[in-house]
């Protein structure tokens, strides 16, 4: 829930990945806020669902993303120099190259949940530490919480879409 002393009359609802965001004019009564969250709600749920989070921005973002959680989870010691969106990988989710600390992320995940997306990112900055997939790698990606159910889902999208991409990849 969002109060905005400028909102005036309308009320706004969005799915920012897995919450609801419903923005009304600061001057609501409680009551009115309730009937609104739930009345934005039933319309949102109605019009499709949840959909998956829009558009990535740029590269600039994804370099930002990297480094909120390269601190998080890998010590703030997994910097890379660039970060950028590629054309989509036949093989592949992104990958990187440790030598030269460049990551590229498939344009395929643009319209992925955020949290499936940052999966992708701790992926590859682990392997600025460890390059390879062995278990000291594994330990510094499951750090992440979402680890498992980020590969459950790339697992089913590749499956459903007939990309052939695999974890092992």
């Amino acid at each position: 829930m969002r109060r905005s002393q400028r909102r005036h009359r309308t009320v706004t609802a969005y799915w920012n990945d897995d919450t609801l965001v419903v923005l009304i004019p600061a001057r609501m009564t409680r009551e009115e806020e309730k009937h609104w969250v739930a009345e934005m709600e039933r319309r949102l749920l109605r019009s499709g669902g949840r959909k998956t989070a829009p558009p990535k921005a740029s590269d600039a973002a994804l370099l930002a993303r990297c480094a909120v959680l390269g601190a998080k989870y890998l010590d703030g010691k997994a910097l890379p120099a660039s970060v950028r969106w590629v054309p989509p990988m036949r093989t592949r989710w992104a990958s990187c190259t440790p030598v030269d600390a460049t990551i590229r992320v498939s344009d395929r995940l643009q319209r992925v949940p955020q949290w499936v997306l940052d999966y992708v990112l701790v992926h590859e900055l682990a392997h600025l530490r460890e390059p390879g997939h062995d278990a000291a790698f594994w330990a510094l990606v499951n750090r992440y919480p979402k680890t498992e159910r980020a590969i459950g889902y790339l697992e089913g999208l590749s499956a459903a879409a007939g990309w052939g991409i695999s974890e092992e990849d």
